[in-house]
Formats: structure tokens, sequence, C-alpha cells
């Protein structure tokens, strides 16, 4: 009886290990920028990801959630994919903007902030199967692919200025109302879980044979998909609507 209280106090720490995993890593980054070294602190942020995927899952599937463990995780995110991909872009390629450059990566600082609290407040009163708003750490991933995918800073300002376009567009993207895939609903226990060991499967061999081609199209995929699937539904209401109109006109059109 002994034996299994300690196991389920082992069992229940875990997730909080997994989640300072996380925050170790992104704390590293920092170090690695502020050090110059973008192409090692790049790739630790995907690795901090990693970890915060793991987490929320581990935690879902041995029972052990917990309001403590819900406020160190979004502390942790903070920390890992607020401040340190900030950092990292400023430090790669922000600070040739001279002001605009430190105002975008604290825009993106903020913005992942105020996602991270809207998710604590909207999360037992949303749809599971989706985020509303571009994930703070599909952002931090983002920025990470593209400084892993190039970590020599730009020397052109006109770089400079893209790159900080594009924080702006995320930082927006993260307080925006897309809705991204939350792919909570993946389940190695189903009868189909066959399907997803084959993709899982796949998509680690694609990282193995080119690791910075396959992270950056896989960020932005996700990206852009939010925008993608609103510009569909769009699309799709409207062909919807369009099809009564035409039904109600064709009888008219006949005598």
């Amino acid at each position: 009886m002994k034996r299994a209280r300690h196991f389920r106090r082992g069992v229940a720490i875990l997730p909080s290990l997994f989640t300072t995993g996380n925050l170790f890593l992104g704390f590293w980054s920092i170090i690695k920028t502020l050090d110059g070294r973008f192409a090692e602190a790049a790739p630790l942020l995907g690795g901090a990801v990693v970890l915060d995927m793991l987490d929320g899952r581990i935690a879902r599937l041995t029972g052990t959630q917990s309001d403590f463990g819900a406020e160190l995780d979004s502390l942790a995110d903070a920390v890992s994919f607020g401040v340190a991909p900030a950092l990292l872009a400023y430090g790669w390629a922000l600070h040739t903007v001279e002001r605009a450059g430190w105002t975008a990566a604290f825009l993106f600082l903020v913005c992942g902030v105020l996602r991270l609290a809207r998710f604590n407040v909207q999360k037992h009163v949303v749809d599971s199967r989706f985020f509303v708003g571009l994930p703070i750490p599909a952002a931090a991933a983002q920025l990470a692919a593209i400084v892993f995918f190039v970590p020599e800073p730009p020397s052109e300002r006109w770089a400079a200025v893209l790159m900080l376009a594009f924080v702006v567009t995320l930082a927006l993207l993260m307080v925006g109302t897309f809705r991204y895939r939350s792919f909570k609903g993946v389940d190695l226990k189903r009868r189909r879980r066959s399907i997803t060991v084959l993709g899982i499967a796949i998509i680690f061999l694609l990282v193995a044979l080119d690791p910075k081609v396959f992270l950056l199209a896989a960020s932005s995929i996700y990206t852009l998909s939010g925008p993608a699937a609103y510009v569909l539904g769009l699309v799709r209401r409207r062909g919807d609507r369009a099809r009564p109109a035409r039904a109600r006109e064709e009888p008219q059109a006949n005598p």
C-alpha cells in the first residue's frame, strides 16, 4: 500500500518535471542568444516545444492534472516561448532596425502572454479540438525554425525589416481569433492507432533526412493553416448561400 502511494506521488510529479525541462531549455536558449550563438539557441526552443507537448499529454494519461501544473506550465511557456524567441529574433535580426526592432520583439512577448492568459480563461468553454489564435509554442517554433534554417544574421536592412513585419504578424495571429487544430484528439488506443503510429514514424524520418527544411515547412504550414481555414470557410459559406438563391431564380426563368 505504501509502495503504491509512493509510486502515485512519483507519477504526479512527472508532468512538472517535463515542464521544468521546458523552462530549462528556454533559459538555455536565452544564454545562447546572448552569446550570439543563434544556431544553437534555435533548436533548444524546438526541444522546449516537444517537452511542452509531452507534459500535458502525460498529465492527462496519468490523471495527474492539477491547477498547480497548469499555472507552472503557463509561467514556463511565458519564458520559453515568449521571452526566449523575442530575444532570439531581436539578437538575430531586429537589433539592426533600432527602436522598431525592440518594439516588435516586445509586442511578440506581450501578445504571447495575452494569448496564454486567454487560453487559461477559455480552456473550459471552447472546443478542445481547436485553439483560438496561434498558440504561443507554435509562434516560437516558427521563429526558431527560421533562425535554424538561416543561422547567419541577415546583413541587409530589408531582410531585417521583413523579419520585423513577420514578428508583428505572428504577434497579431496569437491574439487573433483564427482557429488552429490542437491535435488533442490523437489517441493511440483507438483501432486505427497503427495509421497514427505510421504517421509519427514518417515525421521522424523526414526530420532525420533534412531537419531544417522539414521544421521550417511544418511550422509555416501550421502558422498559415488558421487564416487558410478561415478563408476556406468564407468561400464555403458564400457557396452555400448562393445555392438557395439560384434554386429560387430557376423556377422564375422557366414559363
